[in-house]
């Protein structure tokens, strides 16, 4: 198992007290700006989508949509949760868009889309915590574009989890990603409205459903988590079978939100995702800019073919024991 160079074992506690810290080279992107993200933004205005590109002040946001890709942030744009890291609007939501499905499908044809990513904000306002909202939506896209691979990025449905499980995987999206954030820990002041084990029992829920629904959850790093706190919660996922692990760098929205308490050098997440592979992930992806729906597309077709590779290998592993 690799060693991370240098390990970080700070805790919350031992964050700087600098309102913001000065980010290193290995952080700085360029100003987002051309004729295809001009283009991509174009599209995005006049079917009035919201993106967690923007919501979420993605630092990839300038990669991302001069590539023509989006990630989809259906539900609204107001969340009703409050997690100390995220830069989404908080408050009383708007209620559902009945042609929200419609508009999501027509950015995959316009767009042509291979890989298309839907994500939300916590709607613990609906029954179903919105579940129906992603089945349509997962519909209207199979519907329009058959050929578009779907992976949902969504919240933990606390209100009805079962009820909602049961809903979004006979919708069959081709990727169930839902982040656990940061580690067990954390939770109390990171992510106050959620549970980690709930969270993880959700992914884990998903595979015992539809072992081919591949699941994803990631983590972001430099929120004062110590390395062997990281590896405990890889080895929680690798026990829920989830297949798609990523690791990315937190960067503070505004002085409102919690600070970084270090930012992780390259060098560790290379290390961190040795760890991970290592432990058994199929899928492993691990730099300070890695986000949930970065490449999402190219890592989904690299997640198929680990996945025909393991098959394969177990085949041949059952013919030679035969003999």
């Amino acid at each position: 198992m690799t060693k991370i160079p240098a390990p970080s074992e700070k805790t919350s506690s031992q964050t700087s007290g600098s309102s913001f810290r000065t980010k290193p080279d290995w952080i700085r992107v360029r100003s987002p700006g051309g004729v295809a993200f001009t283009e991509t933004k174009g599209v995005i205005r006049k079917l009035g989508l919201s993106t967690v590109c923007e919501e979420a002040a993605c630092p990839n946001i300038g990669e991302c949509w001069t590539k023509k890709q989006a990630t989809v942030m259906i539900l609204g744009e107001i969340c009703t949760r409050a997690c100390a890291f995220c830069n989404v609007k908080t408050g009383l939501p708007d209620k559902v868009d009945p042609m929200e499905p419609g508009h999501v499908a027509d950015i995959a044809a316009e767009m042509k889309l291979e890989h298309i990513v839907i994500t939300s904000v916590d709607r613990d306002d609906l029954e179903d915590g919105g579940a129906s909202q992603f089945v349509k939506v997962i519909e209207a896209v199979k519907a329009r574009t058959p050929e578009t691979t779907i992976e949902i990025l969504t919240p933990d449905f606390r209100n009805k989890p079962e009820a909602a499980l049961d809903a979004i995987v006979k919708a069959h999206p081709d990727v169930f990603n839902h982040n656990l954030e940061t580690v067990p820990r954390l939770y109390p002041t990171i992510r106050p409205g959620a549970r980690y084990y709930t969270s993880l029992r959700l992914l884990e829920k998903v595979k015992e459903r539809d072992p081919s629904i591949f699941t994803k959850s990631g983590l972001m790093l430099g929120l004062g988590e110590a390395r062997l706190e990281v590896h405990q919660v890889m080895d929680d996922m690798r026990q829920a079978d989830i297949d798609f692990l990523t690791l990315g760098q937190y960067l503070r929205p505004t002085p409102n939100h919690v600070e970084v308490s270090e930012f992780v050098p390259p060098e560790n997440f290379k290390a961190y995702a040795a760890t991970a592979r290592a432990k058994g992930f199929s899928m492993v992806a691990a730099s300070p800019l890695t986000r949930s729906s970065y490449y999402a597309g190219a890592d989904f077709r690299r997640l198929k073919e680990a996945r025909m590779k393991k098959l394969a290998n177990n085949a041949e592993k059952i013919q030679g024991e035969a003999f």
